[in-house]
């Protein structure tokens, strides 16, 4: 019964336009009343416990660092980078969207705005060198969404404090599936391109290439430096946040000198923008959970899981199932919200690891991120290279088709993910 109603009213209070925020507050007060009065107070204070979290902190300083490397033009010279590396084989545009969304994945850790650099940069190039550029405008936005499965991460924060598991953990392994995600789209990529009748590139000679690495060698040196400072200890994934956007900021400033003091009120206000709703969301969502606890809907669902609890492979499977078809109506972050406090128990009892679990998770989340009707980062590839969205829609089902296949590859073979990171570790 509980189930029933909260999916019901959180689903009609979206139906009439309410934002998601309101609409999970909304499903939470009807539960609230469903299982025995309104207090306001639980309300209140749960929002309050749920954002004051210092492992959040993290979130408004990773995009903050993601506005900067933007303005700063860190984007700019690794996609440059990537160009003069495989610029010049066929379909060779592609392949750099595909190098590039991974080395911005690794800057970031959101998909949206990794795609909207990727879409704004390379589909206008794309258009021009005469690819289709509803396919184009797919590939961008199958790219982005490795953001959220490369360390940083922005879900892998969200999901590790909701689910408390180590988000150090979670950040060294989705190194593995992230680069096996940017894999499989180079794989569908060739397989779509040998129709392509487009001239690639000229090959860049060495001292191009030479320059290329030299511009790109600051933007590079970030990821390095937040990957190895959390594997050797050096600092927790809330001080990378820090470290990323000084990092950025300084580069952008003094190493490219393409970031302005007077752009910095602009850049601190679209990232304080950004983390005001994503706060507000897990803020919202916190009340919902604690709600779904509560009343033991776990318990519920358990019974219905029950003759799999033998066979992790089938239990994964069909909790991945569930999340694919819960992500073509949520977004991302409130699909991690509700989910993490229904799903954990479950994956903790079966014997699960649960940073095994977290990474498919949100990995899988992140591939709802282009799985319509909802398909966030879809329109944003859309508006921001100037696509209509039904050709973007309809051209990415090979892309979208290639991360199932990785995604079910990690459920069959676990040690893809847990033996790199034991190494990691």
């Amino acid at each position: 019964m509980t189930v029933l109603l909260f999916a019901g009213v959180l689903l009609g209070a979206m139906a009439i336009g309410m934002p998601i925020a309101f609409a999970l507050l909304v499903s939470a007060l009807a539960m609230m009343l469903q299982q025995g009065g309104l207090d306001p107070q639980t309300l209140a204070l749960q929002m309050l416990n749920a954002a004051d979290s210092f492992a959040l902190l993290a979130i408004p300083f990773f995009l903050l660092a993601g506005e900067a490397m933007t303005a700063g033009g860190l984007s700019r010279r690794l996609v440059g980078f990537a160009v003069a590396l495989v610029g010049h084989v066929p379909g060779g545009l592609g392949y750099v969207a595909i190098i590039a969304a991974v080395l911005l994945s690794s800057l970031s850790g959101s998909a949206v705005a990794d795609t909207a650099a990727l879409a704004a940069v390379l589909v206008p190039v794309m258009r021009r060198a005469g690819y289709d550029t509803g396919r184009a405008a797919a590939l961008m936005a199958a790219g982005g969404t490795i953001g959220p499965v490369i360390p940083p991460s922005i879900g892998f924060i969200v999901f590790g404090v909701a689910a408390n598991v180590s988000i150090t953990s979670l950040f060294l392994a989705g190194i593995v599936p992230g680069l096996l995600m940017g894999a499989g789209l180079a794989l569908s990529w060739w397989w779509l391109s040998r129709r392509e009748r487009v001239q690639p590139l000229p090959r860049a000679t060495w001292a191009e290439a030479a320059t290329a690495l030299r511009d790109g060698l600051l933007a590079l040196g970030l990821p390095v430096l937040i990957v190895a400072g959390m594997k050797f200890g050096l600092f927790t994934p809330t001080e990378a946040g820090v470290v990323a956007a000084v990092y950025a900021i300084l580069v952008g400033m003094f190493g490219y000198r393409e970031l302005r003091p007077a752009m910095l009120p602009g850049i601190l206000l679209a990232a304080v923008r950004t983390s005001a709703a994503v706060m507000f969301l897990v803020a919202a969502a916190s009340v919902t959970a604690y709600l779904i606890t509560i009343a033991d809907v776990p318990g519920q669902i358990q019974p219905l899981l029950e003759p799999l609890m033998g066979h992790r492979v089938l239990l994964m499977l069909a909790m991945m199932a569930l999340v694919v078809v819960v992500g073509t109506a949520l977004d991302f972050i409130p699909t991690i919200l509700i989910l993490t406090p229904v799903l954990m128990p479950i994956v903790r009892q079966a014997g699960i690891d649960p940073v095994y679990f977290g990474v498919l998770f949100i990995m899988n989340n992140a591939i709802g991120l282009i799985t319509p009707p909802v398909g966030t980062v879809l329109n944003v590839a859309s508006a921001v290279g100037r696509v209509d969205l039904g050709r973007v829609t309809r051209a990415v089902t090979p892309f979208l088709l290639a991360e199932l296949a990785v995604l079910l590859l990690l459920v069959l073979v676990p040690e893809v993910v847990t033996v790199p990171l034991r190494w990691m570790r």
